[in-house]
């Protein structure tokens, strides 16, 4: 079999990817805008249609310093946001003076079978200029035999002038379809900031 190469070492041009090129296009289903917003909840655009949903968030800014941003889900036909989750979180930081790093586990972020809101994020400031950017992988929520798996990964600037690097992982402990997800602070409102849900095909 012959092997067939580019020779003069560009492309340009490209409009269309051959049909045998299939996977990972990302479909913007929904966005929500926080406006001193106690919550944001995603109601819809959760079912079968996507194995793997993809929350992006932007800006996101509290209203009261020193607060986590979290999340929690409804499984079909439930209500309250207090689906079990089994959970980790670690991550890493340092100041803007350039004198204190570190990295390791937190046990103030996880969950072990709780149904709490789980944390995605260390604690924001509040100051004009800080806020959180980041991502929120769930992944076959509709699955009616499996447990739901999530990851997160976010990056804030602290009230204490700190930028702090998490990863959050785990499980919602249910085999019922996950239909809706809420987000919120873990007290005061989210003043401000932008969630886009998509879905990856």
């Amino acid at each position: 079999m012959a092997i067939k190469v580019a020779n003069n070492q560009s492309l340009t041009a490209i409009t269309a990817l051959p049909a045998a090129i299939t996977g990972g296009a990302m479909t913007l289903l929904e966005t929500q805008t926080a406006s001193s917003s106690a919550t944001l909840s995603f109601t819809s655009n959760i079912d079968s249609t996507y194995d793997e949903y993809v929350f992006k968030f932007y800006d996101i800014h509290p209203a009261t310093d020193g607060e986590r941003f979290s999340f929690q889900a409804n499984a079909s036909g439930g209500s309250g946001y207090n689906e079990t989750i089994t959970s980790t979180a670690f991550g890493a930081h340092h100041n803007e003076a350039g004198d204190t790093t570190a990295v390791g586990y937190d046990t103030a972020e996880d969950q072990a079978q709780g149904t709490a809101f789980q944390f995605i994020s260390n604690t924001l400031g509040n100051d004009a200029d800080q806020n959180m950017n980041g991502t929120l992988h769930l992944f076959a929520p509709s699955s009616t035999t499996f447990v739901k798996h999530f990851m997160a990964e976010s990056n804030v600037a602290q009230n204490s002038d700190f930028t702090i690097h998490r990863f959050h992982a785990g499980y919602i402990n249910t085999t019922s379809a996950i239909t809706e997800i809420q987000f919120k602070m873990s007290s005061g409102n989210i003043d401000s900031g932008i969630i886009k849900l998509f879905g990856v095909s």
